[in-house]
Formats: structure tokens, C-alpha cells, sequence
């Protein structure tokens, strides 16, 4: 386990902090003093902004996972007045329960194992054998577009799995009241053994994101609150899978290395203050949460992008607002539409960049 080795490091003098982690670190205390600043300006723009975090974390975390929900169902699905279709949309509203039992009771939520099974019951609706670790063995496959298959990581056999829970959960209370090492690193390292152990049979992905919130909130970083964690890993998964699979090779012998995984979560961090602050540190009236959105969604979509694309990334805007503010870039000049029609595609112009 990795936090074992801090542990067992730390007592020696031997956990060394590697220069690019220091410098996370350092660029995460900084945005922390800001937290509080920001926190008391325009409540009407703060009040957006947990709204749209919410909707944006349960579609995002779900999709890492290949969970969705067609666009026109998220708000009813999210809003909870509509019947549940499928099995997906159960599982969508559910991570939405778990982030609303994060948010309401962070500062009396304490990691327990009793707290994760409680997480995982929640999130995946109740279904099957949810709140319950998994009695057999798990092997990580990964699957190619061509059919090919590889196994990326053996979890913990089946009969290991409650122990290594508990000493998982002993570990993490130690680390943090003996100080082993700062605690943002800490929470990387918790969260990387907890993929590693996979003590689920299904949804340990979206557990691992909601004790990150969970844990983020221990501390005081509260930045998953007003900006979806989920969404800004959805946007870098590739780069999520890849130092996951790094820093968990010779985890079970403990031989592995965590910090690129450790940093990978870092930069999430560090990348939801850089967006909050741009987003609430400018004291001007807001455009709104939805246009924000769409704006930051047609910033980062492909060329040529279609209105489709803009949906897929802001699953709970409505298609008519998605029109109104193409048609509004269009007029001033900022896209340009390539191809009317049922097919109808769209590209950002040189203006774009200077002029939003």
C-alpha cells in the first residue's frame, strides 16, 4: 500500500517531496487563502455555480464510466420529478444523492468504512449488490476499438478485500494524525490505494471521486463544491488512466511509484481553482452559469464542432440556449457556420480569441 510506505518512510526520514509536487503544493496553499475571499462575493453567481457543479459531476463521473443519459433527460432525471427509465438514469440520480450527502455533511461525514459503503450504496441507486465489497477476484481490463483486451491491473483477491479495507482506513487516520506527510498528498495516495484494492465489483471509479470531494472538504479545500471535479478528470481522462496505471504497477509489493498519480490529482485541484477564480474573481455582473458553460464548452470543443457536441458537454443546458448563443457569436463575427442543416457544423474564427 502506498500509504503504508509513506508511513514507514516518514518514520525514517526518508519521504522526500518531489520538486514538481512542492510546486503544486505551494500554488494549492495560495489558492486556498484566496477560498475565502471569493467565497463571500456575488452570492447569486456562487449559487450557479454549486447548481451547475452538481449536474456537471454526476453526468461527468458517469460518463467516465460509460453511464449516460440522453441530454434531454438530465434535468428531469437530475431534478428527480421524473420516473427513472433505466438503470442509467438511476445511477446518474443517485451520484447526485451522494454529492447532495457530501455537501450537506461534510464536517459530520467521518471515512469509515461504513461511510464508503454508504457512498457506493448511494451513488449506484441501490442496485444489485451495491454498499457491499465484492466476494471473488477483479482483473482491470482494458479494451481496444479493434476487440483486443489486456489485463491492467489484478485487484485485491476477493477474501483480502475487507481487510485491506480496514487497514486502508487505519492507515489514512494515522497518516493524518501522526502528519506523515502534507495532506493534499496524503488524499492522492489514499485515493490511489483505494483504486488499487477496487473493493467493489462495479463503481469504484465514482467512489474514488466522491471521497476526493469528501476528503477535499476535511481539509478545506471546497473548490468541488462550485466547480465539478468529475468534469475537469472527464477532460483529462486519458492522462487520468495513463498515471494510474503507472503508479500502480508493483503496488501489490510495494515497489511502486505514486507521485504521478499524486500530481495528476494535484493538477485537477489546481485546475478548478484556476477556473473558479476566473470565474468568480472577476466582480462584474455574471452572464450566468448555463452561458458560461456554453461559452467555455464551444472554447474546447473540435473543429468543426456540431451542436451535438455542445450539448454532450453541457448536459444540463437547454438546446434552445445553445442556438440563441451560436446565432449571437455568429452575428458578431466570433463562429461561423460551415455546413446548415440537419448537419449543421460550426468553427470557432480568428476573432474568437480576441474577442471573448
Amino acid at each position: 500500500m502506498t500509504l503504508n510506505e509513506f508511513g514507514a518512510r516518514a518514520a525514517d526520514g526518508r519521504l522526500d517531496i518531489p520538486a514538481t509536487t512542492a510546486w503544486y503544493l505551494a500554488d494549492l496553499g495560495e489558492a486556498l487563502g484566496k477560498q475565502a475571499l471569493y467565497t463571500t462575493q456575488s452570492p447569486q453567481r456562487l449559487k450557479q455555480l454549486r447548481e451547475s457543479a452538481i449536474v456537471e459531476s454526476a453526468i461527468a463521473s458517469n460518463r467516465i464510466e460509460g453511464v449516460e443519459v440522453e441530454p434531454a433527460r438530465v434535468r428531469p432525471v437530475l431534478a428527480g420529478r421524473s420516473r427513472l427509465r433505466d438503470r442509467d438514469e438511476a445511477e446518474v440520480r443517485g451520484y447526485r444523492d451522494a454529492l447532495c450527502m457530501i455537501h450537506e455533511r461534510a464536517s459530520t461525514l467521518d471515512m469509515t468504512e461504513q461511510t464508503i459503503r454508504e457512498l457506493h450504496r448511494t451513488a449506484r441507486a441501490g442496485i444489485g449488490d451495491a454498499g457491499s465489497y465484492r466476494p471473488g477476484n477483479l482483473d482491470i481490463i482494458e479494451r481496444h476499438a479493434d476487440g483486443r483486451t489486456r489485463v491492467r491491473f489484478q485487484a485485491v483477491p476477493g477474501e483480502a478485500t475487507p481487510r485491506a479495507m480496514s487497514d486502508l482506513i487505519r492507515l489514512w487516520n494515522e497518516c493524518v494524525g501522526e502528519r506523515w506527510t502534507p495532506p493534499l498528498v496524503a488524499i492522492a495516495a489514499f485515493n490511489l490505494d483505494f483504486l488499487c484494492i477496487h473493493p467493489f465489483r462495479d463503481g469504484n471509479g465514482r467512489v474514488s471521486r466522491l471521497l476526493l470531494l469528501h476528503q477535499l472538504y476535511h481539509f478545506g479545500y471546497e473548490v468541488g463544491r462550485y466547480i465539478s471535479l468529475e468534469r475537469v478528470i472527464e477532460d483529462q481522462k486519458d492522462r487520468y488512466y495513463e498515471t494510474l496505471e503507472l503508479s500502480s504497477q508493483g503496488w501489490h509489493e510495494g515497489r511502486n511509484n505514486p507521485w504521478p498519480y499524486v500530481n495528476y490529482l494535484l493538477h485537477v485541484v489546481k485546475t478548478a481553482y484556476r477556473e473558479f477564480e476566473a470565474r468568480v474573481g472577476d466582480t462584474r455582473e455574471p452572464r450566468g452559469a448555463k452561458t458560461e458553460a456554453v461559452l467555455t464548452a464551444i472554447g474546447r470543443a473540435p473543429i468543426p464542432f456540431a451542436v451535438s457536441d455542445i450539448q454532450h458537454a453541457c448536459p444540463g443546458v437547454g438546446l434552445d440556449l445553445i442556438r440563441h448563443l451560436l446565432k449571437q457569436l455568429q452575428t458578431d463575427g466570433m463562429v461561423e457556420c460551415l455546413v446548415r442543416g440537419r448537419k449543421a457544423s460550426w468553427q470557432r474564427t480568428a476573432r474568437w480569441q480576441t474577442g471573448n
